[in-house]
């Protein structure tokens, strides 16, 4: 199958389909075409190249949901040595939009804290589409409080479009849930490193986003509402969303700008989606840099730093 599903991919898929065709017609007729298929080859990856690297914050905002883009799963799966998942808030319920566990990672053991979105029909509606309620930020919370008590740092994978806004997700404290574990994370006595893999929208994301590094794969986007939730509030017109995208500077690359993300990681060219073990290798590799960078860190230090790095996040004029 192809993966090429989005408007700006269409030359891209172009170039695919007569590649496809020569290969055809070469099995039918017996003609050598390997010369001209190495040339549309060629065409193929400056195209890429010059697609790639020039997209729109609308774009990449796009690529961000793609469908085939690897989820939080598949990069436990992927990067883990040793995975035990954890369920419940031991309050009211297991909330599946929410993965909580403990990993180890090469020689590291961590707690592993991720939003899970689902890819088929069936997992979409038994993850709720990645939008955690009341009970998935409390059991992130348990797990959190049990990283401290055992000195195992947080690494939390983000991707989702919201925390979810139903009325008994409301009835159960939605909000509160949520500050609450903004309170906790801004006090946790261990290292907390995020990684936005997706999408990133509002306090859904926040809920288990505040750490003291922040880390965006290339074709993320981090924000405090979607563009086109923006768009339909400031514009009156969802349709205007690519407008939105520009004016919050919501990719990974104006988020490390502003000083709010840490570090940028590179995609695979095509984005994530198009290789999930490279997209896992990268992860990897900036996991454990971030682990041996925390691996000796003070206590007081961490929680002095992690406050340091939110107070200067924004500019104001007194």
């Amino acid at each position: 199958m192809s993966n090429y599903q989005l408007d700006f991919e269409l030359p891209l898929k172009t170039i695919e389909d007569k590649i496809n065709e020569l290969k055809s017609a070469s099995v039918k007729t017996g003609v050598d075409v390997t010369s001209a298929i190495e040339k549309l080859r060629g065409e193929l990856i400056e195209k890429q190249k010059e697609i790639y690297s020039s997209l729109s914050r609308w774009e990449r905002v796009q690529l961000a949901r793609h469908p085939n883009r690897p989820h939080s799963i598949d990069m436990i799966n992927l990067i883990t040595d040793y995975w035990f998942e954890m369920h419940g808030d031991r309050f009211y319920g297991d909330d599946k939009a929410i993965i909580a566990g403990l990993a180890q990672i090469e020689n590291f053991n961590v707690a592993i804290i991720a939003q899970e979105k689902g890819r088929s029909t069936k997992e979409k509606v038994f993850r709720n589409f990645g939008m955690p309620k009341p009970e998935g930020y409390r059991k992130a919370a348990r797990v959190m409080r049990l990283a401290e008590q055992y000195g195992l740092p947080v690494i939390t994978f983000i991707d989702t479009p919201g925390a979810y806004p139903g009325i008994g997700a409301e009835e159960r404290g939605q909000a509160e849930a949520i500050a609450s574990n903004l309170i906790l994370m801004s006090n946790l006595k261990t290292p907390i490193i995020s990684f936005v893999l997706g999408e990133g929208a509002s306090g859904g994301a926040l809920g288990i986003g505040l750490s003291d590094k922040i880390i965006c794969f290339e074709n993320t986007w981090y924000s405090v509402i979607s563009p086109e939730g923006c768009a339909s509030i400031l514009f009156r017109d969802p349709a205007r969303a690519s407008e939105a995208a520009d004016s919050m500077k919501v990719t990974a690359s104006d988020l490390f700008e502003l000083g709010i993300a840490d570090k940028i990681i590179p995609e695979p060219i095509g984005g994530a989606h198009t290789n999930h073990e490279l997209t896992a290798h990268y992860l990897k590799e900036s996991i454990i840099e971030q682990l041996i960078s925390f691996k000796n860190i003070n206590i007081e230090s961490l929680l002095k730093n992690r406050l340091r790095k939110y107070e200067q996040i924004g500019s104001w004029d007194e």
